[in-house]
């Protein structure tokens, strides 16, 4: 297969690519490390990573082949709590309102709480995975609320708080008292 006119592009956390270019560099660090702020060593790791060498890649595991197909690297920063509420929010078709869709088609308006997007999004940043995270954690609070919905005939308001995020619990009998 002739790959010269194929775009390929790579994603991914490359957990112990780091480690990898900090010997190459030298800036081998020992004993333990401890910063104050999360984002200082977040910051560090960008900026390691920034000094990637195709050589380091072979070492982590790619083959030369495929290394010698990838001529530019860039390197991303992790998302802050803020990127995540934004992206539950704010695009055309962000998470919040696909739910908020789902929930129409059993004429259900459906609500979160700043708090709960906020809790979400702190959830999100402790599982360390990105907007993958985000979705996660929606699918588990959402399951058994979009099983048990549709026979909740008297619900036509429902308001997501920090509690349910947190704890995940949904009190029926509030709900069945609510209509």
């Amino acid at each position: 297969m002739d790959t010269t006119n194929i775009l390929f592009i790579c994603g991914g956390a490359f957990v112990g690519l780091e480690k990898i270019i900090e010997r190459r560099a030298g800036q081998r660090s020992l004993g333990f490390h401890t910063d104050a702020q999360p984002a200082t060593a977040n910051r560090r790791n960008v900026e390691i990573l920034e000094q990637v060498q195709p050589t380091d890649l072979i070492r982590y595991g790619l083959i030369p082949e495929f290394v010698g197909r990838l001529p530019v690297v860039g390197v991303m920063n992790d998302l802050d709590k803020g990127a995540l509420m934004r992206i539950l929010t704010e695009p055309k078709n962000a998470l919040i309102r696909q739910y908020q869709r789902l929930f129409e088609m059993e004429n259900v308006r459906l609500r979160f709480t700043d708090e709960a997007l906020e809790t979400v999004a702190e959830l999100a940043l402790q599982r360390k995975v990105g907007a993958r995270g985000l979705r996660m954690i929606l699918e588990d609070l959402m399951l058994e609320l979009m099983y048990h919905l549709p026979a909740q005939r008297k619900v036509r308001d429902f308001v997501v708080n920090a509690e349910m995020v947190h704890g995940r619990e949904i009190n029926w009998s509030l709900l069945e008292k609510a209509g």
